[in-house]
């Protein structure tokens, strides 16, 4: 059997003698050169199997030379090795059409691995859209140099050229959005919208027509026609954002525009297609919804095709530095003066536990710059903004249910970076507190809903309404 041929370009001359010895030791003949110049003869004159090469070299740009070897030697498999660990990096070495993006440091393994996928996987390379004219935008959309998010950014690399429906699961703060638009901005759709719509944030009687649209005449106050989201969205990108908060008639109706690929109005009659590609996102653990009864696992299989989790930002403190460095350098062109903060106030940062992740790390670096005039933040001023966002200990004359959760929301606000509850936060609020309230209501009363309702002052007919609407489990034994 013929030994393949691995062509090695890097400047950096212990990677070159570490990937060469372990290509070698794999049983692959390798030929290693320092500059783009000797690699593109090798090419040039027909000489390896797989390509790998580094991105910035003395002489060229090695993602500058995908494109050409893909004209001359379209079979030829290129793995791009690079220490420029962005998302842009990952995705411009996939819209040229490299096969494979590894940042450095990588497993020799791994690399191995990825020669040995090259060299087995049919050569049919899809067109990139970088041949076809349109680059992407020089900007960076994540920012994280950590493992975390070096998995994740090869993960929407390969995306991009898909239409592959997108479950995206983080706690709130992490970038869920982000995500979601760096998968538009960057993939075949980009040409088209991106439509966003918050679950959490519309009423439960209105999220079928936000979504859907809806026909005049079709309900008491629908005057005139409207588009729905899903509409808007056409030959673009619909962002599902806290899925889990959509209430099980709405669906019902997403899971068949999933299975069939149409949509109807609500009050209209004639299905539309729908040309869309769907990107969800929640906070929550839909498995556990499921188990509760208040999400549907056919939906859910419908939605995770692709699953993508999001860590926290106290799972990748490493990144945090770059993003205090980011968000000072965005504060300072809104006109805030430049601020940097001493080794001992970043490394304070850095063992917090971000409960409002990224997000109310954002907030903090906005504070900083704002409200201090010194150059250079010290851990003093950090310990005190971070004592100030931390709940406080209650004192036991203030610590009734009332008082408890004015702290809870006074926390979730401050996490989140409101300092107004969001459009349609009030019915949802008192939806979380009746839920509980009536479960345990219920699981008290085993069940009896007559001697419920008299326990919460309400009507039995409204408790049973409300049973029916919040998807409560009813026990039974102790009579209705």
């Amino acid at each position: 059997m013929t030994t393949s041929t691995v062509l090695v370009a890097d400047d950096d001359a212990g990677i070159r003698t570490v990937i060469g010895q372990a290509l070698e030791r794999a049983g692959y003949q390798v030929r290693i050169t320092s500059n783009a110049a000797t690699l593109w003869r090798w090419i040039s004159d027909g000489q390896g199997d797989v390509v790998i090469t580094d991105v910035v070299m003395p002489d060229e740009n090695g993602l500058d030379l995908i494109p050409r070897i893909r004209k001359i030697r379209p079979e030829l498999r290129v793995i791009v090795m690079s220490a420029q660990s962005t998302l842009l990096t990952a995705v411009k070495a996939t819209e040229r059409g490299a096969f494979e993006y590894l940042p450095k440091p990588f497993d020799l393994n791994e690399l191995i691995a990825v020669v040995r996928r090259a060299l087995e996987v049919p050569r049919q390379p899809p067109r990139s859209a970088a041949e076809d004219g349109n680059e992407p935008e020089e900007k960076l959309p994540l920012i994280g140099r950590s493992p975390a998010m070096q998995e994740i950014y090869r993960t929407l690399a390969r995306l991009m050229v898909t239409d592959l429906t997108v479950l995206i699961n983080g706690e709130s703060g992490t970038g869920k959005e982000l995500v979601a638009r760096a998968l538009h901005d960057y993939g075949k759709r980009r040409a088209g919208p991106f439509v966003a719509i918050n679950m959490a944030a519309i009423p439960r009687e209105l999220i079928e027509s936000e979504l859907f649209g809806h026909e005049k005449g079709a309900f008491t106050g629908a005057t005139h026609r409207s588009a729905g989201r899903f509409e808007q969205a056409e030959g673009g990108t619909l962002f599902l954002d806290e899925i889990g908060d959509m209430p099980p008639e709405a669906q019902t109706r997403l899971l068949r525009v999933l299975q069939e690929g149409e949509y109807t109005t609500v009050g209209g009659r004639t299905a539309i297609r729908a040309n869309v590609r769907i990107v969800a996102a929640t906070h929550h653990d839909l498995r556990q919804l499921i188990g509760q009864g208040m999400f549907r696992e056919d939906l859910y299989f419908r939605l995770n095709v692709v699953p993508i989790r999001l860590p926290p930002l106290r799972e990748r403190t490493l990144d945090i530095p770059e993003l205090v460095r980011h968000f000072m350098g965005r504060a300072a062109t809104e006109g805030l003066p430049p601020k940097i903060l001493d080794v001992a106030a970043m490394e304070r940062l850095k063992a917090y536990r971000w409960p409002g992740n990224v997000r109310e790390l954002e907030n903090l670096v906005r504070r900083l710059a704002a409200l201090y005039s010194e150059e250079v933040i010290g851990v003093e001023v950090v310990e005190a903004e971070l004592a100030d966002v931390s709940p406080a200990t209650p004192e036991p004359e203030a610590d009734g249910l009332g008082h408890s959760v004015e702290r809870h929301l006074r926390t979730y606000f401050s996490a989140h970076g409101d300092t107004l509850p969001a459009p349609g936060l009030f019915d949802r609020v008192l939806r979380e507190v009746e839920k509980p309230l009536i479960t345990l209501t219920l699981e008290a009363t085993r069940g009896n809903q007559i001697r419920a309702a008299e326990i919460l002052g309400l009507n039995r007919n409204t408790l049973r309404k409300k049973i029916r609407e919040l998807n409560i489990p009813v026990v039974r034994g102790g009579g209705r």
